[in-house]
């Protein structure tokens, strides 16, 4: 997170950023791998009639991976979807109070998904649960990056919820700059700089 006058990154960005930074690039490289199984089950049952078995399953781990390391990163960078004209036309202090409170809440919720996925995990660790599936994959591999994912999200919610309190109580005046959804300006220079040809 970066205020909208160019002000230094918050501490919890600071920490955490580099973190997500190296799980999604992790994460788009085992979409990449993905993609290539894909391909290669593709070409095998219409050229050979042979199939992998099992590249559906490995789809939905993928899913359920990427989704929860995307949640860290969407968090991170502000994008998790808020009524932004609402937000925006409303004066300091009420749109303060309304930003404070989905930080609270984002928070709330990731620490229940994270509480929620350690205890489906816990029950696989304990049966020794495998998937109903050719693969037989033992659950807790999935399931455990799933968690880890989680458990980043959740991290990242409690530091930034935390962090929203104490920057609300001693420079309220940055507190929207940093917690309420991205500006059109703020957006427009983002896109500005992604198209820039890097040498």
């Amino acid at each position: 997170m970066q205020d909208s006058g160019g002000g230094a990154i918050d501490p919890v960005t600071r920490v955490a950023g580099p973190v997500v930074r190296v799980a999604s690039i992790m994460c788009g490289w085992w979409l990449l791998g993905y993609c290539f199984l894909v391909v290669v089950d593709i070409i095998g049952r219409a050229r050979f009639g042979l199939s992998l078995q099992g590249t559906d399953e490995i789809g939905g781990y993928t899913l359920a991976v990427m989704s929860a390391f995307g949640f860290a990163q969407t968090l991170l960078t502000r994008r998790h979807t808020r009524i932004e004209l609402l937000i925006q036309a409303l004066p300091r202090i009420p749109a303060a109070a309304l930003n404070l409170l989905a930080a609270l809440v984002i928070a709330g919720v990731a620490v229940f998904l994270f509480e929620r996925g350690w205890s489906v995990l816990d029950e696989s660790l304990e049966f020794m649960a495998v998937s109903n599936s050719p693969l037989q994959i033992p659950l807790w591999i999935p399931q455990g990056l799933w968690v880890l994912g989680l458990g980043l999200f959740a991290g990242i919610a409690i530091a930034l919820a935390v962090q929203a309190v104490v920057i609300l109580l001693r420079n309220p005046a940055r507190f929207n700059a940093l917690y309420g959804p991205p500006t059109i300006a703020e957006e427009i220079e983002e896109s500005l700089e992604a198209t820039q040809v890097r040498p």
